[in-house]
């Protein structure tokens, strides 16, 4: 019975050390909830929990930071988006004046009389002079499609 007991605080050292090793590997909160239960199971070890009590105690202390801490944590590092000035040209018409062609690597729209450079959103080869239709904006460049009549 020693030697189990024994055995079963290195189990629970070992949970809440690989649990806090994923945690600072990660940029969210991913395993701190493990890591707090092993704490949790270790504590019952110590007073001389059995087995079943100590994973009894892992699962419950487990559940609990999850469920009563998880909202807060969320919404402390939840990232808000930043809405930029170039927000404003997606979903606008431009015309091409530089032939997109992804392949090449070259294209380039003028869109609310600003100039882009673009790139075509399923591969397409675009010529100049199209009207093309902006989706989205991927760092620098605008990522757009051909747009119907």
């Amino acid at each position: 019975m020693k030697g189990e007991s024994t055995m079963m605080i290195y189990v629970w050292l070992g949970v809440i050390i690989v649990a806090s090793i994923v945690e600072m590997a990660t940029t969210q909160l991913v395993s701190i909830w493990f890591a707090l239960g092993g704490a949790g199971a270790l504590i019952a070890c110590l007073l001389g929990g059995s087995i079943p009590l100590q994973i009894t105690a892992f699962i419950i202390v487990t559940l609990l930071t999850l469920i009563l801490i998880r909202p807060f944590s969320k919404r402390a590092l939840s990232v808000k988006k930043t809405s930029t000035n170039a927000d404003r040209y997606v979903g606008k018409t431009a015309i091409v004046t530089k032939e997109i062609d992804n392949a090449r690597g070259t294209g380039r729209v003028t869109v609310l009389g600003n100039s882009w450079m673009a790139r075509s959103a399923d591969g397409s080869v675009i010529p100049a002079g199209k009207l093309v239709f902006v989706e989205s904006i991927e760092g620098v460049k605008l990522i757009v499609h051909l747009k119907n009549n």
